[in-house]
């Protein structure tokens, strides 16, 4: 059996004694960036979720984008751990500079998309329960997701666009003001009195505790056809009303002007 030999064992402990002396100062260093960076993230992160709540963004946005500031941080801070330590770093950064250019040429679309929800998120064409009308679609808002916003229609189908071909089309949003108006043309007969048949219309707006007396409501005459006089019949309402107010002006307007006897003619109805 070789004997040890102390000599050399004891060169070895002073050279590695004298090389962890030397490094010594790059790995304290390098652990305290690493310590103090892992809570300042913690920090900016719930700032930052703060922020996002205080603005009034969608949940499972506040999330997302939340989750990544806080990876790219992370690598940020991973990347500054390692160079500190005295580990080159240029490999690494190319790696993960090829590996992102192969993700998104591979997910284009799915980009794209999320791109858009990002310009939902900044600019806010509309907001949860908002009802909105865009890529042939009339429905109310439900969820804003990463790649598609989730809307529910009136007849309660689910219908998924996505944030892409949203955010490049034209967005009607009902919601946004408040108030709405509802534009309906009632056509009368020309032997009928006009300031009669005005002051019937006008009369079933004033009546109605829904419809809002600021902006007041409007009558008059819109056009005179070959075959009838029509009127403009414009109520303005609440969005919760819309609909109450919509419906019940079709028919408190045709029951008044039978009533008076004021003969009504084929009309149209826009909303």
């Amino acid at each position: 059996m070789e004997e040890i030999n102390t000599d050399q064992l004891g060169g070895y402990a002073s050279r590695f004694i004298n090389v962890l002396l030397d490094y010594s100062p790059k790995l304290i260093s390098a652990f305290l960036i690493l310590f103090i960076g892992l809570y300042a993230i913690r920090l900016i992160n719930r700032i930052i979720r703060k922020i996002m709540v205080k603005r009034n963004l969608d949940p499972t946005l506040t999330k997302f984008l939340a989750d990544i500031l806080l990876w790219a941080l992370r690598i940020l801070l991973f990347v500054t751990f390692i160079s500190k330590l005295g580990i080159e770093t240029s490999s690494f950064v190319a790696i993960l500079g090829a590996m992102g250019l192969a993700v998104g040429l591979s997910l284009q679309g799915s980009l794209s998309n999320f791109a858009g929800g990002m310009l939902i998120i900044v600019f806010k064409p509309f907001k949860v329960g908002d009802t909105i009308e865009a890529q042939g679609v009339v429905a109310t808002v439900q969820e804003i997701q990463i790649f598609v916003t989730k809307m529910t229609t009136g007849t309660n189908q689910t219908v998924f666009v996505p944030n892409g071909a949203l955010s490049n089309g034209t967005i009607i949003n009902y919601s946004m003001g408040g108030e709405r108006r509802a534009d309906f043309t009632f056509a009368v007969s020309y032997d009928s009195d006009i300031k009669k048949a005005k002051e019937v219309l006008l009369n079933v707006l004033v009546q109605n505790p829904k419809v809002l007396a600021k902006p007041a409501p409007e009558v008059f005459v819109l056009n005179l056809t070959p075959s009838a006089v029509e009127f403009a019949v414009r109520p303005w309402a609440k969005n919760s009303d819309f609909g109450a107010v919509f419906s019940q002006t079709l028919e408190n307007c045709k029951t008044a002007l039978e009533a008076e006897g004021i003969s009504i003619q084929p009309y149209t109805v826009q909303k």
